[in-house]
This record gives C-alpha cells, structure tokens and sequence, in this order.
C-alpha cells in the first residue's frame, strides 16, 4: 500500500500499527534484571502490554483490511 493512496483513516492505522510495532520490539529487547526489587512485576506487566500491543495489531489489520475491501 503506497501512502499516496491512503485516507486520512488509513494513514492512521498505518501510524498506529508501526508504533505498536516498534513498542513491541522495544519490549523484546528489554532484559529483565531478576536481581532487582520489582523486576519479576515489570516482566509481567511488560508480557502482557506485548500481548495487548498484538492483540490491538490484530484490530487494527483485520479493519484495514475491511476498509480496502469496501473501497
């Protein structure tokens, strides 16, 4: 998809999904630092903003996906 081709609608699931894309790979290359107080809890906490930020690209996509198909 050229982004000369996008609405204003798209563009912003484009944005939207690239930065979901990169807190994801943020995410993963974080190393937990076990010996440190609360580490355990930021480790789950971030799995399951990872799991979320999938989820929501997931939307995200199957939306886009509909919009191109009606268009």
């Amino acid at each position: 998809m050229m982004m000369d081709d996008v609405t204003p609608g798209e563009h912003r699931l484009v944005t939207t999904i690239r930065e979901l894309r990169e807190l994801i790979a943020a995410l993963d290359r974080r190393v937990p630092q076990v010996e440190r107080v609360g580490e355990v809890e930021i480790a789950r906490a971030a799995t399951g903003l990872r799991i979320e930020a999938l989820r929501r690209i997931e939307e995200l996509e199957r939306e886009m996906a509909a919009a191109t198909a009606t268009a």
